[in-house]
């Protein structure tokens, strides 16, 4: 799948937008969708597919220490204990979710995130894993999809072992940037060697895809030390690669408040590290996905990606289209059936929500045939990178052109600047569009127009 950089297209088009992990976006949850409209989705969900894999994502909030880009929801401490009670919480919250889904319904997809999923020690590990296996039908073969991410400083070789036994088959890695001066400026010190130790371990132990996440734009990087950055990288052979931007918004997250703004690269020499990345990954054999990720082409992703099958949610692109996802723990994002769902967002709210026999939703949004439709073409514009008129006017029982002719004629503007080609027959992303994905999604979104564009990170 190849990509153009184009610098004057680019420079126009970057404006704050979603990155559609859902649509409706986060924005469009309120507080009047709660445990009960929760409980009803599940059963809807039930009754409709009641064999329909699941995906469970349990979100870890801690970490040892703060990194000052980091926008995650985290709790920052040393003290180890506070994981017990946490835990604990959330066993009795997987005890509730599990009574609501019907018994046949198999875990295809499972996923720690964090803050940092191995601030938790090797006996928690286990007990939270043997906790889920009994209240939810995980698959005891290798057949599953679980993944874990990991921060290379709070494991080692005998911590990859452990989670290979439990049954993760897939993890990422943060690295971030090698750099020396980079990680004291954005406080996240990672030596090369931390990294390679966990990569090697994971090979080892026959880790299906192991994928590396990189941040460009951060303070004190330039092209030249990116460069020795990603030749390292590139080394070690990742399956594959997320090249994050980085958004400084400091006045949503307090952290990025420590970082020195002037140290931050200028816009031009952050765009010529993009085009650097680009170019060198290519070089390197790396297909681009899209929306900051790169993978071998006999990645999973780059399989689905081919045969149509792949799919975007909250984890970012997926191979498992067909799954409701269960979130579990503080600020978990789930989506199941016509809803999507957010837990709360402290410790002290989910503990007493827990505590008093609640599930911790407080907010979501249920999804309309509208919302379906557009959902569809969003997320086939951002996997395909195409989207057939007469497939969707077939699988939604409407005349797609008809009802998309306002974003059609929108779509001209984008067309005349060599971003895509459409008919009457499809939507082609031309490679000076792949980039710019976010712009193109964005004229099918009929919420924008009402929302503040600060809530949002730049397209590029």
């Amino acid at each position: 799948m190849q990509v153009e950089f184009n610098l004057d297209l680019i420079k126009r088009y970057d404006k704050a937008g979603p990155r559609y992990t859902s649509y409706p976006t986060a924005v469009q949850f309120h507080g009047g969708f709660a445990e009960q409209e929760y409980k009803n989705c599940v059963a809807q969900s039930n009754r409709k597919n009641p064999d329909g894999p699941l995906s469970l994502y349990f979100h870890i909030p801690f970490c040892d220490t703060v990194c000052f880009y980091c926008g995650c929801n985290k709790v920052v401490t040393k003290d180890r204990t506070k994981a017990e009670t946490y835990l604990q919480h959330v066993y009795r919250e997987l005890e509730m979710q599990s009574k609501l889904f019907a018994s046949g319904r198999v875990v295809d997809q499972l996923h720690w995130g964090g803050g940092t999923p191995t601030f938790i020690n090797a006996d928690q590990m286990t007990e939270l894993m043997q906790k889920t296996r009994q209240c939810f039908q995980l698959h005891d073969d290798d057949s599953g999809e679980y993944s874990i991410e990991i921060d290379p400083r709070e494991a080692d070789a005998d911590t990859i072992a452990l989670l290979r036994r439990l049954g993760f088959n897939r993890l990422s890695l943060g690295v971030q940037d090698f750099d020396p001066d980079v990680q004291k400026a954005v406080n996240r010190i990672q030596t090369e060697k931390e990294t390679m130790v966990v990569i090697e371990a994971a090979r080892k132990q026959g880790f299906k895809s192991i994928s590396l996440d990189l941040i460009y734009g951060l303070p004190k990087q330039s092209v030249s030390s990116f460069a020795v950055t990603l030749d390292k990288i590139i080394d070690a052979r990742p399956d594959r690669l997320s090249v994050f931007n980085y958004a400084h918004l400091p006045e949503m997250f307090k952290p990025q408040r420590r970082i020195n703004i002037e140290e931050l690269p200028s816009p031009a020499e952050k765009l010529d590290i993009l085009q650097f990345i680009i170019k060198r990954l290519a070089d390197a054999g790396y297909v681009y996905i899209g929306m900051d990720h790169f993978s071998l082409p006999d990645d999973e992703l780059a399989i689905a990606q081919r045969e149509g099958s792949l799919y975007r949610n909250f984890q970012g692109y997926s191979t498992h289209a067909d799954c409701d996802l269960v979130a579990l723990g503080v600020t978990g994002l789930g989506q199941v059936g016509d809803c999507y769902s957010q837990n709360v967002k402290t410790l002290d709210e989910y503990y007493q929500i827990i505590d008093s026999g609640h599930l911790p939703v407080f907010r979501g949004v249920e999804i309309s045939a509208d919302d379906h439709l557009r959902r569809h073409v969003i997320n086939r514009l951002m996997c395909d990178f195409a989207l057939d008129w007469k497939k969707v006017s077939d699988e939604f029982s409407v005349n797609a052109l008809d009802y998309f002719s306002s974003e059609r004629e929108l779509l001209n503007t984008m067309q005349s600047d060599g971003l895509l080609q459409q008919d009457d027959n499809q939507i082609r992303v031309l490679p000076a569009g792949r980039l710019l994905i976010r712009n193109i999604c964005m004229v099918f979104d009929r919420y924008l127009q009402d929302q503040d564009g600060q809530r949002f990170s730049k397209v590029i």
